[in-house]
């Protein structure tokens, strides 16, 4: 029994270290589509075009995150070290 446990600590600890996984393709995508919305809100001239500000509100809250995200990750979408 504490053979067991002293062969677990390890990999515990392995993962606590571990960095968080990278995002998935689909909130990359979300990401994407939300980036092209806010896009066109601003280049919309008419209101009746623009679309409503629950979902423009919800886009830029994504992008921000997004944001905020790459800026502490110390490696690129890839994989690779960003220094």
């Amino acid at each position: 029994m504490m053979i067991r446990l002293l062969r677990a600590v390890p990999i515990v600890i392995a993962l606590l270290a571990s960095p968080a996984p990278p995002a998935r393709a689909d909130e990359r995508a979300q990401l994407n589509a939300c980036k092209a919305l806010v896009d066109r809100a601003a280049q919309s001239q008419p209101a009746s075009a623009k679309p409503d500000d629950a979902e423009l509100q919800r886009c830029r809250q994504i992008i921000r995150e997004w944001t905020l995200r790459d800026a502490r990750m110390s490696v690129d979408e890839n994989g690779r070290p960003l220094r």
